[in-house]
């Protein structure tokens, strides 16, 4: 085989990535595990074993009693509409910086899986590259307040979460706090406001369309915050690769949706998989209207080097891994 036709990138995430754009089908027959965090710090060996567990079967869990105040998540989300509401022409004055993870662009990412673009909008936040990408106050006042101290608390509890496989690794708990140091100018993590866009009625019956086509995320881990009634979230476990079988996860305001990404997933030796997830158009019998979700990539700092206890892959920064990443989903930028 010319491994030049058949592997068209350099990382095998995205050779892979290009062989999943079928439609496949729908199985109810996994469970996506929800974790309790109450009494985080008295029952924390517990919980790095459940987190374990639900991360080496599918993937994907979700978290409750987590700490995050149900009021500051929907003082976010109304914040992130705002913003999308705003008239083109202003969002444009924020474009996204493809080498810094930041910014806006509508319809710009077209994944490996699809060749498609996403039938979306986003705005990237990353901490250390938004000084003249924030809205200015006349255009949407205390954005950038409110928006910094939500990331602030995604943070704090995607440290919890790392701490817990930090352990199950053999590494210090300290492991990846330190990896993902957001006082440090090469800090990475980004906070990413999403607005799919509703489905005009012309389209209602074209499925082959993606809100976001299927991928695995480039980070550590993921933090999907998600409103009732607004589904399709689907995830196929790597077991399912091959016959494309699809789990979908229901929204719910109580819990928030995790998953391993493929920093960690390198980072564990493949211990931990990245698992494809993509977001369905809806049925035509379906909520067709818009549908927003908030996720926080914990990623860790550019000058970072990701290797694993066995170095079953050569040492990368995670600055390079990124760049890889991002360049092959935004090639318009």
């Amino acid at each position: 085989m010319n491994n030049a036709v058949a592997s068209p990138y350099q990382l095998n995430e995205l050779n892979k990535e290009t062989r999943m754009g079928s439609m496949g089908s729908e199985t109810h027959a996994r469970e996506i595990r929800r974790i309790d965090l109450s009494n985080y710090d008295e029952r924390k060996n517990q919980i790095a074993d459940e987190l374990w567990s639900a991360a080496i079967d599918v993937g994907f869990f979700q978290i409750c009693n987590h700490g995050i105040d149900l009021g500051e998540i929907e003082q976010a989300f109304a914040m992130a509409e705002r913003f999308f509401a705003l008239p083109a022409a202003t969002k444009a004055k924020y474009p996204l910086r493809k080498a810094h993870n930041a910014g806006w662009e509508s319809k710009a990412q077209v994944r490996p899986s699809t060749g498609t673009p996403d039938q979306k909008e986003s705005y990237q936040i990353t901490r250390p590259w938004m000084n003249d990408l924030w809205p200015a106050a006349d255009e949407l006042a205390d954005f950038q307040r409110v928006m910094l101290d939500f990331e602030a608390k995604c943070w704090q509890l995607g440290m919890r979460l790392l701490s817990c496989f930090a352990y199950k690794l053999g590494f210090d708990s300290e492991f990846f706090t330190r990896a993902h140091n957001p006082s440090a100018p090469s800090y990475q993590s980004t906070l990413r406001l999403l607005h799919y866009y509703a489905i005009p009625p012309e389209y209602k019956d074209k499925l082959d369309l993606w809100r976001a086509g299927a991928h695995t995320d480039f980070d550590c881990l993921t933090l999907l915050f998600q409103q009732k009634g607004q589904g399709g979230l689907q995830v196929c476990p790597g077991k399912e690769m091959e016959t494309q079988e699809w789990t979908s996860i229901e929204p719910a305001a109580d819990v928030i949706t995790c998953n391993i990404g493929d920093m960690l997933m390198r980072w564990s030796d493949d211990q931990l998989p990245s698992n494809f997830h993509r977001v369905k158009n809806p049925l035509p019998h379906e909520y067709l209207g818009p549908r927003y979700s908030l996720a926080f990539f914990c990623q860790a700092n550019r000058d970072i080097v990701i290797e694993g206890p066995e170095k079953k892959y050569p040492a990368i920064t995670a600055e390079d891994y990124l760049y890889q990443r991002v360049n092959a989903n935004f090639k318009a930028y």
